[in-house]
């Protein structure tokens, strides 16, 4: 199953989009997953001028590339939010406001519909035709992250209502995604309403199952804490709309700093996990082949390169080589048909 092999432009976006692009054809690389902050593909402008997105396929097609995704991330973030002065740096202006809270919540709501209007219009104009269903990758936020620890006394009431929050936004989010028929791909992570296996389902079930609802799947965020994250595949096997390819090393450090990373900065060597690039952590990617083979997943291998530790345009290069390596197609027959009468 040659799936092809995409870089996600969110570490990349410092660079201008023709330059990324250049970038990533040289690294080896079928694609990109489209950041929604740079100037790599800009949600309003999208929805404003006709011919927006033919730029940016034009710009793909210069280097040979291709797109089956764009991503969301830093907006999303605050659709469920407690909102503080941190959102300000990661936050289009229009969105941010005057920062009011529930304002910034509402404004980010909308410019995810947006996103969605904008993929939809993006995929459309796709020259090859659409070979793998539109999907906005990103963040949700989440009202009841700083109960993690349970402290005070915290009731399923409390978290109950944190669901609930996140049910009520993103319900008529997910509806404006049907509409135009693109799926919101969660990037299951710490500080989000999904973190685990188990909040993933509450998650799913807040929303009543809505099918525009699922995963961007990270083995990155789910091995550090202890979940299986080969089991996630197989648990939500027709909910994995997107992958990233992304590792992480955990057990590291020198005692002094635990999971919950002790307020250090990442490359921080006391630090117990940090993320490293493909192949240079403990996420075992065959097992993860394996079962994405098992539920026929077909999608991109889209790479999210992070590694504090090595420069980023090696790594990046690197990483590609490491997935195609590492990705092998399924048998169509048993290995033992020979031997049946």
């Amino acid at each position: 199953m040659a799936r092809p092999v995409t870089l996600f432009t969110g570490q990349w976006a410092d660079l201008d989009f023709d330059t990324a692009c250049e970038k990533a054809s040289s690294f080896g690389y079928d694609g990109i997953e489209l950041a929604c902050w740079g100037d790599h593909f800009e949600i309003d402008i999208a929805l404003s001028d006709d011919g927006y997105v033919k730029t940016r396929w034009d710009t793909l097609g210069k280097y040979g590339l291709t797109a089956h995704s764009i991503s969301n991330h830093l907006v999303g973030q605050a659709i469920c939010d407690n909102i503080d002065d941190r959102h300000k740096e990661i936050l289009p202006e229009d969105v941010w406001g005057d920062g009011d809270p529930e304002g910034v919540r509402q404004r980010a709501a909308q410019k995810m519909i947006d996103a969605a209007k904008a993929c939809r219009l993006f995929i459309d104009a796709r020259p090859e035709g659409e070979e793998f269903p539109a999907v906005v990758n990103g963040f949700t936020g989440s009202s009841i992250w700083h109960s993690l620890y349970a402290f005070p006394p915290t009731s399923q009431d409390y978290w109950n209502k944190g669901f609930e929050d996140f049910g009520e936004r993103f319900t008529p989010i997910l509806d404006a995604f049907d509409e135009v028929n693109v799926n919101f791909g969660l990037e299951v992570h710490p500080t989000e309403i999904a973190f685990d296996i188990a909040s993933s389902q509450r998650a799913i079930d807040a929303v009543d199952g809505h099918i525009r609802f699922g995963f961007n799947y990270d083995p990155s965020h789910l091995g550090y804490q202890g979940v299986d994250y080969v089991k996630f595949i197989r648990v939500f096997a027709d909910r994995i709309y997107h992958v990233h390819m992304k590792d992480v090393w955990w057990g590291h450090g020198d005692g002094t700093v635990g999971v919950f990373g002790g307020h250090t900065d990442f490359t921080d060597p006391s630090r117990y996990w940090d993320f490293r690039s493909l192949g240079h952590g403990d996420i075992q990617f065959e097992d993860i082949i394996v079962a994405l083979n098992d539920i026929r997943y077909d999608g991109p291998l889209s790479v999210e390169w992070e590694d504090g530790r090595m420069d980023r345009e090696h790594g990046a290069a690197e990483a590609c080589d490491f997935v195609r390596k590492v990705d092998f197609p399924t048998s169509n027959i048993a290995f033992d048909a020979q031997f049946a009468e």
